[in-house]
């Protein structure tokens, strides 16, 4: 069994040439081309509301017709409209509700996507469950005559969850379709590895055209045009419930945030035009073999670039996008922005130019964020849940008032990891919780100056009575002894009371 990285654009990006980029997105990627990044765990991302009055919200886009609006999605089957300048509109845009099932938590329109030619079609797409048996659904609704036409359904009747939900134009111009599992646990219809349904799938269609008997017609790219017994439509498979994705407007790579089943939430990155991978599940949650899952001799799996566990007090994984916006450009300019529905953590992801990727926690967004958005200018939005509100995001130069050194000594199945936490801030640390993940396969065996558990891969190391107070500027040293299975990796971020701290050598 063996694995190919999920990125491999990510070398290549950091050498394109300034010219490119300028001829690209001569605004904004120039400027970050030329900035210096501000190392993450530097940034704090804040939200603002701006509206209230929503009602389960799913989603939010932007049309590029020149008028400022956000369309909001809402569970029940309509279209809200919110202005910076007049706020969120009493009627809605439009209703579909007597289309819809909204019948559990995870039913009901989910996504919303517009066509690059909206402001003259008046055309946009819709992905709900529909009446009467909860099938996913792809529609086209027409604003200039009311009218909703159904394209493409998946059977998706015996669970109510885990519908993903998520459209969005590629650069490609193709429509960009994501359906979960079928719901239930464990994957029990082993739809991930199955190409002869849509469930635990991504889709591209094109939207453009019919192609009879199809209202849509097929790319003649699309990976598995020639598989005997599989569907054309398939561009991606081995998914669980692909709640949110989105497409960088730089660079065309695609970030995926794959809901998990209780061990591991995972973040993809995918290289432009990489249509036919496998992502794994129910083989893999995450980086880890799933107990009981449905395996095939020889596959290759693309694994995530970035897991984290529930144990992080998060419960499903909300993907984000890479910001491109101008106003934060100098610091979040490249950075993938994601967030998770029960934590609330914000989570920044960048290549970091050597095939990996920086991460840090960075913030806290709004309770049961649902969903992130843009502008035509590439700033950022959220919906939450309940109460059902609107937020703007921002983000913040704050310097950390942590620093953590590693120093790690391995040998066989062993290994040994000494950290120097230290104070930067300018008042005493009085009392401390350092958290921080282990890569896969690592245990912690014994430790030495701290009360130290370990959670899945999430550890929580607290002071000892002897070191519970760090002045400005002064340091403890803690570490602890692990057993491992071939990955002798160093944490790679920590946050000391909550807070993220940078990280040293």
């Amino acid at each position: 069994m063996r694995f190919r990285p999920a990125c491999v654009l990510a070398a290549l990006l950091a050498v394109l040439p300034a010219l490119l980029l300028t001829a690209l997105a001569p605004s904004s990627a120039a400027a970050e081309e030329d900035a210096s990044p501000v190392p993450l765990p530097s940034i704090s991302a804040t939200t603002t509301q701006v509206a209230s009055g929503l009602r389960r919200p799913t989603a939010v886009v932007a049309p590029d017709d020149g008028t400022d609006r956000l369309f909001i999605t809402e569970k029940r089957g309509t279209v809200r409209v919110y202005h910076p300048d007049t706020g969120l509109a009493s009627a809605p845009l439009l209703d579909i509700t007597p289309a819809v099932d909204e019948s559990g938590n995870e039913r009901g329109l989910l996504g919303i996507a517009l066509p690059p030619d909206f402001a003259d079609s008046r055309e946009l797409y819709l992905a709900y469950t529909a009446l009467p048996d909860g099938a996913v659904t792809l529609a086209r609704y027409r604003l200039d005559d009311s009218r909703l036409e159904p394209l493409l359904s998946q059977e998706h009747a015996e669970y109510n969850n885990h519908n993903g939900g998520q459209l969005a134009f590629g650069p490609d111009g193709h429509l960009y379709w994501s359906i979960g599992d079928g719901g239930g646990s464990g994957d029990p219809f082993k739809s991930g590895q199955r190409l002869d349904t849509l469930l635990g799938k991504i889709m591209r269609i094109d939207v453009s055209r019919a192609c009879a008997p199809l209202a849509y017609c097929v790319p003649a790219d699309n990976p598995f045009v020639d598989t005997p017994g599989a569907r054309a439509e398939i561009w991606l498979y081995g998914l669980r419930n692909p709640w949110r994705f989105s497409f960088d407007a730089a660079d065309g790579s695609m970030w995926i945030g794959d809901v998990g089943q209780g061990h591991w939430e995972e973040i993809n990155h995918l290289a432009p035009g990489r249509g036919g991978l496998n992502l794994g599940w129910s083989c893999y949650e995450g980086l880890e073999k799933f107990a009981g899952g449905d395996c095939a001799p020889g596959e290759t799996y693309t694994e995530p670039v970035f897991t984290y566990s529930p144990y992080t007090g998060g419960c499903s994984v909300i993907g984000g996008h890479v910001y491109r916006g101008r106003e934060y450009a100098d610091l979040v300019g490249g950075t993938y922005i994601a967030t998770d529905y029960c934590s609330s953590t914000v989570w920044a992801l960048r290549p970091d130019g050597s095939g990996g990727y920086e991460q840090a926690e960075i913030g806290g967004m709004p309770t049961q964020v649902t969903s992130v958005g843009t502008t035509v200018d590439g700033e950022f939005y959220v919906v939450n849940d309940l109460p059902g509100g609107l937020h703007k995001v921002s983000f913040a130069q704050e310097e950390p008032t942590c620093r953590v050194d590693r120093r790690v000594t391995a040998w066989g199945t062993g290994m040994t990891v000494d950290l120097t936490v230290t104070n930067t801030g300018g008042t005493p640390v009085n009392g401390w919780t350092l958290e921080f993940p282990l890569a896969p396969g690592q245990t912690v065996v014994s430790d030495w100056n701290t009360d130290l558990t370990q959670l899945s891969n999430v550890v929580r190391a607290s002071d000892a009575t002897h070191n519970a107070t760090i002045a400005p500027g002064a340091s403890v040293t803690l570490g602890y002894l692990a057993e491992h299975t071939g990955d002798t990796t160093t944490p790679p971020r920590f946050t000391l009371n909550g807070d993220a701290c940078a990280v040293g050598r």
